[in-house]
């Protein structure tokens, strides 16, 4: 994602339970600096790190009293919970796609897939979903996040009808053609004011790497020139609609909203 603002420094790290050898070969990936087994309350000189410890890839704000790290998890947390006891097509992502009007199952192309929470509800759904990420940095913690659920027994399943891409969603769409999916959806970095927890700990680490995005408008005008029937767009609630045509519908939540554009009727019968 491109960002309007400086990134702050970034290293790559590890605990003693973490597996040193591919944080090194991921630190050389990225070309970032690797300060090996650390301790993140120690680290001075970087304000966030690329830390692998036990439980998988994360983004660790570093000194003390720092919230724990950010990751792209689908076995436990949530996203567990939402495979578990979801409200299934009555959720409101899925009626923005429009699972509730067809029975044939849909691919979804997530062109802004950030830790992949809306693209797994959508193959828990049934949907084939796959994902663009273009920061170097989330890809990572999202290609760690979905290797560790393609090993439970539960999630693996959802994982399989999930494909992770490398590179920008705009590139891909403007060479990719007319029927390149379904249904994309898109999730761009916006600014953001919620005072909430999450904010506090997830979406301010997220935002000091990825920063915002500013192309959303070209991403809106790319997915609807190859989306076969139609685009969902996901806004804070009261925010102003990408710059473009005006969406069809919306679907209104108690923070968050899905600007539909509609192309054309989706089917109702199997394939």
């Amino acid at each position: 994602m491109p960002t309007d603002s400086p990134l702050p420094r970034l290293a790559v790290a590890c605990s003693p339970l973490g597996d040193a050898r591919a944080a090194r070969e991921l630190a050389s990936e990225l070309s970032l600096p690797f300060l090996g087994k650390v301790h993140p309350r120690d680290i001075r000189e970087y304000p966030v790190l690329l830390f692998s410890d036990e439980n998988g890839l994360g983004l660790q704000v570093t000194g003390k009293g720092a919230p724990g790290p950010v990751r792209a998890e689908f076995v436990t947390g949530k996203a567990g919970y939402r495979r578990e006891h979801g409200g299934g097509t009555g959720q409101l992502i899925a009626k923005a796609v429009g699972l509730q009007k067809t029975r044939q199952p849909l691919h979804v192309l997530d062109a802004t897939a950030g830790l992949g929470q809306d693209a797994f509800v959508l193959a828990s759904l049934g949907c084939r979903v796959t994902l663009f990420e273009r920061s170097p940095v989330i890809h990572a913690l999202l290609s760690d996040g979905l290797a560790r659920a393609a090993l439970n027994q539960q999630s693996a399943p959802v994982v399989a009808r999930m494909t992770l891409r490398p590179g920008s969603s705009i590139d891909w769409l403007k060479e990719a053609g007319e029927g390149a999916a379904d249904v994309i959806y898109l999730d761009p970095m916006f600014p953001h004011r919620d005072k909430s927890a999450l904010v506090k700990k997830e979406m301010q680490v997220f935002r000091t790497v990825v920063g915002e995005d500013s192309d959303s408008e070209d991403l809106l005008s790319a997915a609807l020139a190859v989306a076969t029937y139609r685009v969902v767009v996901k806004r804070p609630r009261k925010a102003e609609p990408v710059s473009g045509p005006e969406p069809t519908t919306r679907i209104e939540g108690k923070s968050s909203r899905y600007d539909v554009y509609s192309i054309k009727a989706l089917p109702t019968s199997p394939a």
